[in-house]
């Protein structure tokens, strides 16, 4: 049985190693870190107070989630998950990007220091609403790719069931 170290910095700057074993289910530690990741994209996202990067934010969040899985682990399924969906989503901000404003960088409110690792996409208030409809679907298709994937694996599911909810629960910033 082999396992990869994954390295993640929480709050604080303390730094902390979680060990994913392969071929056995991820270790609850790990799925924390991930939960928290993902829950704390909608925070960030919500605090730009911009409802014009609201897509291409929650893609290039997702894609940092994606970025921080190690390969070789149990969680290669989700990180693939991930990535298929912050790319989807930032093709869609992209194809209805605002002509008139510039992509930005932006940085959290509540901590400067963090910020998005690209520029964002603006998209545009004319459409804006079908952009989060068709936002909120990619969110859904997500969820239910995972879930559907831990139905075929028992040791998955309460695992892929959590972090299928945490990824939906993202829509909820697309409504607001």
């Amino acid at each position: 049985m082999a396992a990869v170290p994954a390295s993640a910095q929480a709050p604080g700057s303390i730094v902390y190693t979680v060990v994913v074993p392969a071929g056995e289910f991820g270790s609850a530690a790990f799925l924390a870190e991930l939960l928290g990741t993902l829950a704390a994209a909608k925070a960030f996202c919500r605090s730009t107070g911009d409802s014009a990067l609201q897509v291409d934010c929650l893609s290039e969040r997702l894609e940092n989630a994606a970025a921080g899985i190690p390969q070789g682990t149990d969680y290669d399924e989700v990180r693939g998950v991930l990535k298929d969906t912050s790319d989807r989503l930032k093709r869609l901000a992209r194809q209805n990007r605002d002509p008139d404003r510039r992509r930005v960088t932006v940085a959290s409110t509540a901590n400067p220091a963090e910020r998005t690792t690209r520029p964002l996409t603006p998209v545009s208030a004319a459409a804006q609403a079908e952009v989060n409809l068709q936002a909120a679907r990619i969110l859904e298709d997500a969820a239910t790719v995972l879930l559907r994937s831990s139905e075929q694996a028992q040791a998955r599911q309460n695992q892929y069931a959590q972090i299928a909810a945490a990824i939906d629960s993202n829509k909820v910033l697309l409504r607001s």
